[in-house]
Order: C-alpha cells, then sequence, then structure tokens
C-alpha cells in the first residue's frame, strides 16, 4: 500500500508538471463549446436542447489529449522497466497512472461540464446530475485511455492507434450517460442509463488494469 501511495503521487506530480495539468483539455472544451452554437445556429431553445449531450461528447474528446504519452515516456526513457521491477507489480502501477489522470485531467472537466452547459442555455436542475455523470464517466475514461495508451506502447504512431482502439470503448458511458441526462431533462426515467454507466465503469476499473499490465510486460519483452 505504500509503493502505491508513491506511485501515485509520482504520477499526481507528472500530470501536473507535464503540459500544465488539465489546461490543455480544459482549453479545447472551452473551444468547443464556444464553437458549437457557429456551426449549429444561436437559437437558444436548439442550444438548450442538445447543451448537455455536446457537453458530455465533448469531455469525452477532452480526455483523449493526453493519453498517448501515459506510458510512452515511461518506456522511452526506461522508468517502466524499473517499475516493473519495484515491489508494485505493473497492475498497481497502471492504477496509479489511471487514477492521477482522473485527478489531474477528468476531475477538472467534470467541474467544467456544468459551466459549458450553462452557457449553452442547459437547464440548471441538470447540472447535479451531469457532475456526478461526468466524475464517472472521467473515471472509466481515465481507465479505458490507459488501456489504449497501454497497448499502442511502442507503436510509431501511437497517437492515432490510441484513438482508433478507445474511441468505440468511449461509446457506451456517452451513450449512457446522455440518455441519462436526457431522461432527467424531460421528466422521464433515467436511473437506468446511470446505473448501466456505473456498471461499465466498475467493470473498466476492474479488468483493465490486468490487460495493462499484460500489455506493458509484452512491450518490455
Amino acid at each position: 500500500m505504500k509503493a502505491f501511495g508513491v506511485l501515485l503521487r509520482r504520477e499526481l506530480s507528472l500530470a501536473w508538471g507535464r503540459g500544465g495539468g488539465p489546461l490543455l483539455a480544459l482549453t479545447f472544451y472551452a473551444c468547443v463549446v464556444v464553437l458549437l452554437p457557429m456551426a449549429s445556429g444561436r437559437a437558444p431553445e436548439r442550444l438548450a436542447a442538445i447543451a448537455p449531450g455536446i457537453a458530455w461528447l465533448a469531455l469525452a474528446l477532452a480526455a483523449l489529449l493526453s493519453l498517448e504519452r501515459l506510458f510512452e515516456r515511461d518506456y522511452e526513457d526506461g522508468t517502466l522497466d524499473l517499475l516493473a521491477l519495484g515491489p508494485a507489480p505493473l497492475e498497481a502501477v497502471a492504477v496509479a497512472k489511471c487514477l492521477a489522470q482522473w485527478l489531474a485531467t477528468g476531475a477538472p472537466l467534470a467541474l467544467a461540464a456544468p459551466v459549458a452547459a450553462l452557457m449553452l442555455g442547459a437547464d440548471i436542475k441538470v447540472m447535479p446530475l451531469l457532475v456526478l455523470c461526468a466524475l464517472i464517466g472521467g473515471l472509466a475514461f481515465a481507465f479505458l485511455g490507459g488501456l489504449g495508451a497501454a497497448l499502442a506502447l511502442g507503436s510509431k504512431r501511437g497517437g492515432l492507434l490510441v484513438a482508433v482502439i478507445v474511441l468505440p470503448l468511449f461509446a457506451p458511458p456517452v451513450i449512457f450517460g446522455a440518455g441519462a441526462l436526457d431522461g432527467y431533462s424531460a421528466g422521464l426515467p433515467w436511473t437506468g442509463g446511470l446505473l448501466l454507466m456505473l456498471a461499465y465503469c466498475a467493470g473498466a476499473v476492474a479488468l483493465s488494469p490486468l490487460a495493462m499490465g499484460a500489455a506493458c510486460r509484452n512491450a518490455l519483452d
């Protein structure tokens, strides 16, 4: 447990130190929100109807920005070899990296989601559910993104490969989260979408580290 705490502190320090932490993802998120009215029209009723879903979709896309280098830098400078020889298994290293990714990028994006939705005219009553969905979905994005980054480890076009692997895996939480938000806004049953997203997130957190550890060992061999 002590080794895992050290790993988590290291990954948090690196996540905030490389590229300014969440600034790049937040900037991308803000650009999507600003450009959306230009593409879809400025009609308030139209923007209000799509605001929660767009804020949720932009969250998924922003989560992609910092995934490529999640394992790559440690792989290139030999740190991953040392971590593989350390007291914590590579699965624990993967969990620490993904949690740090979520805390440094996913959580700030989740807190920015209601601001973006309000700017687009969304109903304020949906904001608590939006934050909850964004936090849960962001955790799933971090672990699924880590899986993509581990599988692409050592490839020449890692960024493209990560996107190809990860985007289909991002689709279910986006669908479940947007369904829950739409149902809540319309006064329809919405708990089913939230529970499905929770189940998907739990599966990602439980199973992705096993695959990440195996992918890292394969890359090191």
